[in-house]
């Protein structure tokens, strides 16, 4: 079961943070679904992520090769469990849903959502009240100090 890490931007947009998340899920053997609510906002990322520093192997979700693909982008509400990657990493953005069935079913768990923005904060409270009532551990990381730090966790240790 994932501890579901809820990641606060505060100084960079997400173009900044997704390299560093889906590496280190990769670095350690787990294939990512990025799952936004957006198939456009989806397009944008992966031609971001084509075009970033550093080769980040991913693929649009409907492609030939799914299921070979470290990082599959997608913009449905299809459980991370039926995806053809199998990802054992799910990063979710843009307030895209995530259930606990869901969260104890991946490795990891990361959600990113926008701190500029009041109704990105409010969702993110929402997932982190029914994410920890379910009984998923979590966390909140925040780089207000200049470097991502752990903030606050769920159940407090």
């Amino acid at each position: 079961m994932a501890v579901a890490r809820f990641y606060h931007l505060t100084r960079d947009p997400v173009e900044a943070l997704l390299p560093l998340l889906i590496g280190k899920a990769n670095e350690i053997g787990l294939n990512v679904a990025l799952r936004g609510i957006d198939k456009a906002r989806m397009e944008m990322l992966d031609r971001i992520l084509w075009q970033g520093d550093g080769f980040l192997p991913h693929g649009m979700a409907g492609g030939p090769h799914d299921a070979d693909q470290p990082c599959l982008l997608v913009w449905e509400d299809t459980p991370a469990s039926g995806l053809a990657n199998r990802p054992g990493c799910l990063v979710t953005l843009d307030g895209a849903e995530i259930g606990p069935d869901e969260a104890q079913a991946v490795d990891r768990l990361c959600v990113v959502f926008d701190g500029m923005d009041d109704a990105a904060v409010a969702r993110a409270r929402d997932q982190w009240r029914a994410l920890t009532g379910a009984g998923i551990a979590a966390e909140y990381w925040s780089r207000e100090s200049g470097r991502w730090e752990c903030k606050a966790k769920h159940p407090r240790e």
